[in-house]
């Protein structure tokens, strides 16, 4: 079978457009070569800063054929007394679109009924292409488009040329003044010629002799290569950087590194000004030297191969020179200034408009970290670290550097506490209270971060959620979500036994003058939200929704609990035994929540008339008392396997008595005793929320 080659040759798109693109652009050609059932294999995509390819195998030659069947009138409208068609029945074959000598009759439930069976042969593929590139082409999303000339079509950048083979021939289409073909370009510098495509399956070959790598994975690998290869040619190795690597990757068509030099004077900046200096305005590689320090050079992958690389490397040192010149103002200016006068200057900096500044935001976040330090039983020199950290926390957001460079927020407000004389810990804590930055990102190294990070966190949940910032499906325009998670993970990792509750109620009393809602309402919203977030990580790490909602729904307030009741859950539904288990504790629920409340209050043992009733109670107790010492011990797998040898006891309770009882005094005995029985289970999970 054939490939189908497109590809869209455009002006210079932006590297983080290019791989976003091809993805969209692979998935919706996939999608419509489906709809119209054209059999297909896989796609690969191709894409450098100057072209979009989509690459698919095993094109079917035309689409597949379609029988449908429609059904008509009743056979007994359709058909005269003498057994001849009516008129019905020329009406539905005219209406079907087939003879009326080729109609049938067919059997159903509600009787004889006149059908048309009609088969609509496959179009074929060439010609519906013509068609469905031009849509696909347009669909392809991009975080902004641009228009041209006159033109009424929007994409990403300026399309130049049109590429679009079936095996070797030319897909025709028109779209915008240019007409698809079998002619694209080389590099843009090195091999600017036109290159003809003769069949489809030629396209990586000839763009390669025309140096263009247009595979991103194997220009990666090139990149990668070339990248470490100058680093060792300088003595050192570059710092690893796969987010880098991917921008570059995206930035040229075909890779050559060159080294350059820096002043050896601007090693006395703080490596991570220097390295971001190089990696955010001009995307330069940092090498080190075999101990980890930074090297006064740096790596730069260019798109084109010179003939003399030495001057490509003087031009790259003097551009970075003038970037290292400015940091290097911007970072003595910050010195000058105290970490008083920036907590200061934060007063004209607005966190969020109903929120107040993020001075406001600093004082509350100090005052709720040290009453989450005294939770977690930080002792007064940690607490006091604690309290330090979070007054200094958002001071750097003044500062010169972190204007410049915003991603180095934190880390920044580490270096100027450190530079001021601040005990480590308060530094330490100062850049990790931001972790995790990102999904899967390193969060708090320290207990002082740890705190400081929950006490963040907090604050702008709950502050968000008082003010109706609540995300959305679409929207989360405050990352409330990748907070709360951060949260969850840190309290998991700090194997912080904290009542999310009192945590909340905490952080929620601070917004006593701009709540719109009352607090316990704010309190249930953002509980809620808290207890979805820990759902998702949990089946996102392979428990069992079922489980997983049953855990929760019996007590969500501390999350290493609920992780340990989820494993310990986990484990006893793996038992061979474990179906009755559940179906003898579901049993107990569902009594319960038909009996009256107001039935079963005190336990009174003497009523027992049915040894079933006193055995039931004697197990009770001593199950108690074991899964207590299991509890004390911190073993909640073993305290829930004593849980399930009530199974058998509540069984034979069961089967021995009448529950609801016709005598009100001996109903709510039993009903006491069963609720006993339901509390004990109900600290583990809620069996009624497992499903059969």
């Amino acid at each position: 079978m054939d490939c189908l080659l497109l590809e869209i040759g455009t002006e210079e798109m932006p590297a983080g457009y290019i791989q976003p693109a091809l993805d969209a652009m692979a998935a919706h050609l996939l999608q419509r070569l489906d709809e119209a059932r054209i059999a297909h294999g896989q796609a690969r995509t191709f894409g450098t800063p100057r072209r979009l390819a989509v690459l698919v195998d095993d094109m079917a030659p035309k689409q597949a054929a379609v029988s449908t069947e429609l059904v008509g009138p009743p056979a007994k409208v359709a058909y005269d007394a003498a057994g001849r068609l009516t008129l019905a029945a020329e009406k539905f074959a005219e209406k079907a679109g087939v003879k009326v000598g080729s109609l049938a009759t067919r059997h159903t439930e509600r009787g004889d009924y006149l059908v048309a069976r009609k088969t609509e042969r496959g179009r074929a593929t060439r010609t519906l292409l013509q068609q469905i590139l031009p849509e696909v082409i347009l669909a392809i999303p991009f975080p902004k488009t641009m228009r041209w000339g006159t033109l009424k079509i929007a994409f990403g950048r300026p399309i130049h040329n049109l590429v679009a083979i079936l095996g070797d021939r030319v897909i025709p289409f028109n779209l915008g003044g240019i007409k698809s073909g079998r002619g694209t370009r080389g590099h843009f510098f090195m091999q600017p010629g036109k290159i003809s495509i003769g069949d489809a399956g030629q396209y990586a070959d000839l763009l390669r002799q025309a140096r263009v790598i247009a595979a991103i994975e194997e220009r990666r690998k090139a990149v990668a290569q070339a990248v470490q290869a100058a680093a060792r040619s300088a003595g050192g190795a570059v710092i690893d950087d796969p987010a880098l690597l991917d921008t570059v990757t995206n930035l040229v068509e075909w890779p050559v590194a060159s080294v350059g030099r820096f002043d050896a004077a601007f090693l006395a900046l703080p490596k991570e000004i220097l390295i971001t200096a190089m990696r955010e305005h001009q995307k330069y590689f940092a090498v080190t030297a075999a101990d980890g320090s930074l090297q006064p050079s740096f790596v730069a992958v260019n798109n084109t191969e010179a003939k003399d690389m030495a001057l490509v490397a003087s031009g790259h040192e003097r551009v970075l020179r003038a970037r290292l010149k400015d940091a290097q103002f911007f970072y003595a200016g910050d010195l000058d200034v105290s970490a008083e006068n920036r907590l200061e200057r934060l007063k004209g900096v607005l966190f969020q408009a109903d929120l107040g500044s993020v001075y406001d935001k600093t004082r509350r976040v100090e005052a709720l970290a040290a009453e989450i330090a005294a939770a977690a039983g930080c002792d007064g020199r940690l607490a006091a670290r604690v309290q330090r950290a979070a007054r200094l926390c958002k001071t750097d957001l003044v500062s010169q550097v972190v204007y410049e460079f915003p991603n180095l927020q934190g880390i920044m407000g580490r270096v100027y506490a450190l530079v001021a004389g601040e005990a480590p810990e308060v530094a330490a804590a100062i850049e990790e209270h931001y972790r995790p930055t990102h999904a899967g990102g390193l969060l708090p190294a320290t207990l002082a971060g740890a705190v400081l990070a929950v006490a963040d966190k907090l604050d702008s949940i709950c502050g968000c959620f008082s003010v109706g910032l609540v995300p959305t499906g679409a929207t989360d325009p405050y990352a409330l979500r990748r907070q709360a998670i951060g949260l969850i993970q840190i309290l998991l990792k700090e194997k912080m036994d904290l009542s999310l509750r009192m945590l909340v109620e905490k952080a929620a009393a601070g917004f006593e003058g701009v709540r719109r809602l009352p607090a316990v309402e704010v309190v249930d919203q953002v509980l809620r939200f808290f207890q979805q977030r820990m759902e998702n990580l949990l089946v996102e790490q392979g428990y069992s929704r079922d489980g997983v909602q049953a855990v929760l729904s019996a007590a969500a307030d501390r999350v290493p609990d609920v992780w340990r009741r989820v494993a310990a859950l986990t484990a006893l539904k793996s038992e061979p035994d474990f179906e009755p288990i559940a179906v003898a504790f579901k049993r107990v629920v569902n009594i319960i929540r038909k009996a009256d409340p107001a039935e079963g209050g005190e336990l009174l043992p003497q009523r027992f008339a049915v040894a079933c009733e006193q055995e039931l109670y004697r197990q009770l107790q001593a199950v108690v008392q074991r899964v207590e010492s299991c509890l004390a011990a911190g073993d909640v797998a073993a305290a829930l396997r004593e849980t399930a040898a009530l199974r058998a006891p509540v069984d034979a309770f069961f089967d021995g008595v009448m529950v609801m009882d016709t005598d009100a005094a001996v109903r709510a005995n039993r009903l006491a005793l069963l609720r006993q029985v339901a509390a004990l289970f109900d600290r583990f999970a809620d069996f009624s929320k497992l499903s059969a």
